[in-house]
């Protein structure tokens, strides 16, 4: 008998162990697919919404906002499965020069653990980009263009 309690015992514990391994490799996956693809998402809508007209004339790197929010939610969106629930907010979003934070919440799948009860884990990533370049002054009619005498 007393080597019968020691196979429930591992039994149990095996299930136990391999429901907090499902439980954390789906937090660590959910994670890592927010925060990359969140970041990627950011630097392309940022990017979208430039303005180049203000670019060509003054040599400034200017971004349109409502521009930067239709490509961020329309890419972020192709992105994503239509599984999960994701809640994007937008925070210090500013044209010049050219700053966005932005904050997407979700959950992870719930998974049951007793009969009246449920887990699962709210994500939070937050990122914060600034567009700049590496010139100073533009080719296309900024400063150095208007004064090199051409």
């Amino acid at each position: 008998m007393k080597e019968a309690f020691w196979t429930y015992l591992v039994i149990a514990l095996g299930i136990f162990i391999f429901v907090v391994l499902i439980l954390v490799q789906d937090l660590t996956t959910t994670n890592e697919e927010d925060y990359y693809l969140t970041k990627e998402v950011l630097e392309a809508s940022m990017i979208d919404a430039l303005d180049y007209g203000v670019y060509r004339q003054y040599g400034d790197i200017r971004m349109i906002k409502e521009k930067f929010y239709e490509s961020f939610i329309r890419r972020y969106s192709e992105s994503v499965g239509g599984v999960k629930t994701y809640k994007i907010e937008f925070y210090d979003v500013y044209e010049y020069p050219p700053k966005a934070t932005v904050r997407v919440k979700t959950s992870t799948n719930e998974y049951t653990v007793t009969t009246d009860s449920t887990v699962d884990f709210d994500i939070v990533t937050v990122l914060s980009g600034i567009l700049e370049s590496k010139y100073e002054d533009s080719a296309f009619g900024g400063p150095a263009y208007r004064n090199s005498g051409s």
